[in-house]
């Protein structure tokens, strides 16, 4: 279950920083969302978003116990993906 949670965590600070370093522009948020899929549907099912992962655990996707790791590692991960951005873009 580590490689889903890392791989999960992963993707949201991918997600959240290019959401704040393209100035909310649809078209690189959307491509980094299609490589975001392209990369982790298989392993995860590419979440990368509480309210996601919520969705699925009640499809029966995944069981609780992922369910309580994905939205942990999600929301560490879009705080360190807003921190990469302050850090490096938004100085």
């Amino acid at each position: 279950m580590f490689h889903k949670l890392f791989a999960e965590f992963l993707g949201t600070i991918f997600l959240v920083f290019t959401v704040f370093a393209s100035s909310g522009n649809y078209l690189m948020i959307g491509a980094a969302l299609a490589l975001i899929v392209l990369l982790l549907g298989k392993i995860t099912g590419a979440a990368v978003n509480p309210a996601i992962a919520f969705a699925y655990y009640h499809s029966g996707k995944i069981n609780q116990q992922e369910l309580f790791g994905y939205i942990l590692v999600e929301m560490i991960g879009g705080l360190v993906g807003y921190i990469l951005y302050k850090k490096y873009v938004n100085k």
